[in-house]
């Protein structure tokens, strides 16, 4: 049987940043909905432990690329709400740019044009 830590991908930081900007994209979230949207969103397969999330979250926010507020969640429970800054939407475009420079790159590594997969 396997075990949760098997199927897990560590997130690299950047990457991160960027599956959290986007996320934001599509509106406001506190922690657990930003961790719950980027899990299924991915199938299941990308799961963000708040040991990552909280520390980047509060990164993004020193960077004035996201903003938060307090608010009342359905539970009537204070929860921090996130949401996305002009200057994070800007920083969105651009992390997705080098996202997409870098899957290229590998793609061209892994299927290099003219030769035969092994």
């Amino acid at each position: 049987m396997k075990t949760r830590y098997q199927n897990r991908i560590e997130l690299l930081q950047g990457t991160l940043d960027l599956l959290i900007l986007q996320t934001l994209q599509w509106g406001p979230r506190h922690g657990y909905g930003l961790s719950q949207a980027i899990r299924a969103n991915s199938g299941d397969v990308l799961q963000v432990d708040t040991g990552s999330l909280y520390p980047a979250l509060h990164r993004l926010e020193g960077q004035k690329w996201i903003t938060s507020e307090w608010k009342l969640s359905e539970n009537n429970q204070r929860v921090k709400v996130y949401s996305l800054t002009k200057t994070g939407k800007k920083q969105l475009a651009s992390e997705r740019s080098r996202w997409e420079q870098l899957s290229d790159a590998i793609a061209g590594v892994l299927n290099p044009a003219g030769k035969e997969n092994l």
